[in-house]
């Protein structure tokens, strides 16, 4: 088969190997379950759409929701990246990286105003205001700093990415963004609020598309009402398409990144916008393919109805076959030989949920590793501590060897904070 994230994930001599450093050994040296990710995969991803943006004014901001890992803001902050934030520990996270505040736009439904006053005293490039009482509030909280927040409002343009229904965030009936009949008078109010400063246009419609039309349908959206407010004298410094670029996991088939910056940029220009800045709001896209699962098989628990083999990575290190019913390729780190059977690929947390691979065709015994490919993005971000289970370690790869990125949670950490009733028998 073909793997994903090639060409830093290939087999040789039937030991599964990212950037040349085997899968296998790395579980043994780190423990699993462990994350590993290619820096070298990350840079190539980012690459394709700078190439595609050059000579255009622009700022690509990695929404770092799909992968927070300080070492990987660090190479996006070094490859000179802005990002794209949702809450302040996010912000936080960036500037601990080496990020600069001004070039972070933040995104997001319900920020509070003390993440608000937190990111006007670093110096944020912008908010994605998305909503008539948030532009209100950030209004207040700037005047009462002595200064004006620059602000984009998210419009939701009311098109279908045709993606999952939970990562579909530009239709009418999802919680993200302002309605585009009521973006007009939206703009108004902003621009009579002496807190706030008008620097742009933004909308963000899904995660996992795999089509190149319902970009292009949302863009035209925007430039109509960016046409409509400029005509009142509001001026717009960017157009901010988002992001939502999908991958291939098995056999979806997205658009390079190149070709969709391509078919951007060519309706900018027949629509007479090719001068105006654009940003770009990729993140599964950059790490997605970059990152793997390996996790360790505990016991193999054959059935009349079903075969379990169950490994030592759990829906807590890895959501999304869980919540989305996610279809994730599974390779043996070592190939072996015999007959393969049809295992369901299952954790030890206690939930008929906890799966990460349904009816997979694999040789496997128990104290084998496997690999859960295409890994890198909604992963550790997604990880939770359920059953008072420690977060996995996390490794990255590059030409300068192997590194420790995060350190495996211990299990007396998981109840720091926490405190027993005083005097209690």
């Amino acid at each position: 088969m073909t793997l994903p994230g090639a060409p830093s994930l290939a087999r040789v001599g039937g030991a599964l190997e990212l950037d040349g450093h085997g899968l296998d050994g790395l579980g043994q040296r780190f423990g699993t379950p462990l994350y590993v990710y290619s820096r070298p995969a990350m840079l190539r991803a980012l690459a394709a759409y700078q190439r595609a943006l050059r000579g255009r004014p622009h700022l690509i901001c990695y929404a770092m929701k799909a992968n927070a890992n300080l070492a990987v803001l660090q190479t996006f902050a070094q490859a000179g990246c802005g990002f794209d934030i949702v809450s302040g520990g996010e912000l936080e996270r960036v500037l601990a990286a080496g990020g600069q505040p001004d070039r972070v736009v933040f995104s997001g439904v319900g920020k509070t105003r003390a993440e608000m006053r937190q990111a006007l005293r670093a110096g944020v490039r912008c908010f994605n205001v998305e909503s008539l009482a948030e532009l209100d509030s950030l209004d207040a909280v700037a005047r009462a700093l002595g200064c004006r927040a620059p602000v984009s409002l998210r419009i939701n343009p009311d098109v279908d990415a045709g993606t999952h229904p939970y990562i579909s965030t530009g239709l009418k009936g999802n919680k993200f963004g302002i309605a585009h009949d009521q973006a007009l008078a939206a703009y108004r109010h902003a621009a009579s609020l002496p807190g706030l400063q008008v620097v742009g246009i933004d909308c963000h419609i899904g995660s996992q598309i795999v089509q190149v039309a319902p970009y292009l349908d949302a863009l035209d959206r925007l430039l109509d009402l960016v046409e409509a407010v400029e005509a009142e004298g509001i001026a717009l410094q960017h157009v901010d398409v988002g992001g939502g670029l999908g991958i291939a996991y098995g056999t979806e088939q997205p658009p390079d990144a190149a070709d969709l910056v391509a078919a951007l940029l060519a309706r900018l220009d027949a629509r007479g916008h090719g001068a105006r800045e654009l940003l770009f709001e990729p993140g599964r896209s950059l790490v997605g393919n970059a990152g793997v699962l390996v996790t360790e098989v505990l016991v193999l628990k054959p059935g009349e109805q079903k075969n379990f083999c169950i490994v030592d990575a759990a829906m807590n290190d890895l959501l999304r076959p869980a919540m989305y019913e996610a279809w994730m390729a599974i390779e043996p780190c070592v190939q072996r030989a015999g007959a393969a059977v049809r295992w369901d690929v299952v954790g030890p947390v206690c939930e008929s949920g906890d799966w990460l691979g349904r009816d997979r065709a694999l040789v496997v015994a128990p104290g084998d590793r496997l690999a859960v490919l295409s890994a890198g993005a909604y992963g550790m971000a997604m990880a939770s501590n359920y059953n008072s289970r420690p977060r996995a370690a996390e490794v990255m790869v590059d030409a300068g060897g192997v590194h420790l990125v995060r350190e495996r949670e211990q299990a007396e950490r998981l109840f720091d904070g926490e405190h027993l009733l005083p005097g209690a028998a």
